[in-house]
């Protein structure tokens, strides 16, 4: 592998360039940045609202919050402390101004931006360890392409598969609309990605010898310093460290979709002995939603309460909602 990911001088130039936005023109690098983060996150933030996964895609190839992650994972290798502040203060400045943005745009939205009413909230609002496989590979991809130039146009689809900005803008959506627990799972989601792509990162950084092309190179404005055992263990253990919640989540939901798929042939067994039909069977929070169509008269909660009870669901709340349908003539005067 390290043959395939060998990098020169000249890739090593290209890349810390490409990541240090304080190398160059620093003011130029830096004022676009900004401009394409605040307009990420408001394409995010109002495709969110508008639930456009379009919109949303689009504010992921826009965002430009890959590059001081994975510029925090190049100092990492390269020890460059002074880079390694700049980057991380970059990160969170950035994630601290998409939230901003994000809360800003749900004030001016006269209904909740939450997960019962919207398929981009519910998305990423309860985080897996499936989320952290997924940010695993995607920022092995990112970091392979930054490394090989000949495949550096994959990481338009690389900004597409790894989400950065969407989830910051539903931390901010959402604690505007009151839902706190929902904002920390979107934020989990977020940093689960960047732990990922910093360790990947790093990774394949370290595999492709860039430390040491650096140090051999000796290049102005880079900075080859002692690389500390206790730095890798550190990006590791953030892996770990969201690993945790992230596994909870899917035990969690595992837990629910049994609930779900155990209540829903008792719900729909109650309700045609009724002449009634199941619409939907859901959880949200700690209540088990039932919702049914019929006509008039509706049934009684009481026999599916004890159905339920009967087959050991007695410790769940249960929510009847009976939806009335049927049609009625109206002749005019």
């Amino acid at each position: 592998m390290s043959g395939t990911l060998a990098v020169t001088t000249t890739d090593v130039a290209r890349i810390t360039e490409r990541l240090f936005l304080t190398l160059g023109d620093r003011k130029r690098n830096l004022t676009a940045f900004w401009v394409l983060l605040v307009l990420a996150g408001v394409i995010a933030s109002a495709g969110v609202v508008a639930d456009s996964t379009a919109t949303v895609i689009g504010a992921m190839i826009v965002a430009p919050l890959m590059t001081p992650i994975l510029g925090t994972a190049l100092a990492l290798v390269l020890a460059d402390r002074r880079q390694l502040a700049t980057n991380i203060a970059l990160v969170l400045g950035a994630a601290t101004a998409v939230v901003a943005i994000g809360f800003l745009i749900g004030l001016t939205v006269q209904v909740d931006v939450v997960a019962a009413t919207n398929s981009q909230v519910s998305g990423r609002v309860s985080p897996r360890l499936i989320d952290l496989l997924a940010a695993v590979a995607t920022g092995m991809v990112g970091a392979f392409a930054l490394v090989r130039a000949d495949v550096s146009d994959t990481l338009p689809g690389v900004a597409i598969a790894i989400s950065l900005v969407p989830p910051l803008a539903v931390v901010g959506l959402t604690l505007e609309s009151g839902e706190a627990g929902e904002a920390v799972g979107a934020l989990l989601l977020f940093g689960t990605n960047v732990a990922a792509i910093i360790a990947t990162g790093t990774v394949v950084m370290i595999a492709a010898g860039i430390r040491h092309v650096a140090a051999e190179a000796d290049l102005a404005d880079v900075t080859v310093g002692r690389l500390r055992g206790r730095s890798l263990v550190t990006v590791a253990a953030s892996l770990v460290l969201v690993a945790v919640p992230l596994a909870a989540g899917s035990v969690r939901v595992l837990q629910e979709q049994r609930l779900v798929s155990q209540a829903e042939p008792i719900a729909t067994s109650w309700a045609a002995a009724k002449g009634w039909q199941v619409s939907d069977v859901f959880l949200r929070g700690s209540s088990l939603h039932v919702v049914v169509i019929g006509t008039p008269p509706g049934p009684e909660g009481d026999d599916l309460r004890a159905a339920f009870d009967a087959e050991g669901l007695a410790d769940v709340e249960v929510e009847l909602t009976l939806v009335v349908g049927g049609s009625e003539t109206l002749d005019g005067a």
